[in-house]
């Protein structure tokens, strides 16, 4: 029997902003089993990020229910989202998010001593060389190319080995050539780990490299004959 790893119950998003109350997520009903790899696409706007957002505990939802391996999303408070992220999810954004004064050793290496790691140096040379950074592992971001930098982000979402790997567009920043790499980094990775892949992306080619596409529309999952044609 597939073991669903997450799953969200009739989720709803609102937020405040100078025109008022927006609604970005309206019910939204998801379970994931573990291994999958799910394409999230859509138009701008749509909710995808908000999706991924709640999914990693890095936004709360206004209703609704969001279980993780177990945990109850709505009842931990943000130390405790922080530290179960730390154990169980890695998270790619379409910024880098590197430390500038860190090599890319040390990007990689401090959230697995956070994560109580007495291997963690070790550990971040390992992803580094996975992805084909070995010889870069002493240089800083500045140093390094765009590229090059969202490897090292991979490495260092990756190499906790999480259960969860969360993407928010990230061959965004990249051109194709340089992203097309990237994505096939993120699935050898995914693979190498047994990882479960949620993936936010504008590309249907993406999308369809995952063994599940999840179209959203107004914040909702649209199901319609027109969105499965399109996928």
């Amino acid at each position: 029997m597939t073991e669903t790893i997450l799953s969200l119950a009739d989720v709803y998003l609102s937020l405040d902003s100078n025109a008022g109350r927006v609604d970005i997520l309206n019910g939204i009903t998801l379970d994931v089993a573990r291994g999958d790899s799910i394409g999230l696409i859509g138009p701008s706007g749509s909710g995808k990020s908000s999706l991924l957002m709640i999914m990693g505990g890095l936004e709360r939802a206004t209703s609704g229910k969001v279980n993780v391996l177990g945990h109850d999303f709505t009842a931990l408070g943000e130390d405790a989202l922080a530290r179960f992220r730390r154990q169980h999810m890695g998270v790619v954004f379409q910024s880098f998010h590197l430390i500038a004064t860190m090599t890319a050793l040390e990007n990689v290496a401090t959230p697995l001593e956070l994560a109580g790691k007495k291997d963690a140096f070790q550990l971040a040379e390992a992803e580094l060389a996975a992805v084909g950074l070995a010889d870069r592992a002493g240089h800083y971001p500045s140093q390094m190319s765009g590229g090059e930098q969202q490897r090292v982000a991979l490495a260092r979402a990756a190499a906790s080995h999480p259960d969860i790997l969360l993407a928010d567009e990230p061959t965004g920043n990249l051109d194709e050539t340089t992203g097309n790499t990237i994505m096939d980094l993120l699935f050898d990775l995914r693979k190498r780990h047994g990882t479960t892949l949620i993936l936010v992306t504008h590309s249907r080619s993406l999308a369809a490299r995952c063994n599940r596409v999840v179209r959203l529309r107004d914040g909702v999952i649209d199901t319609s004959d027109t969105a499965k044609a399109a996928e």
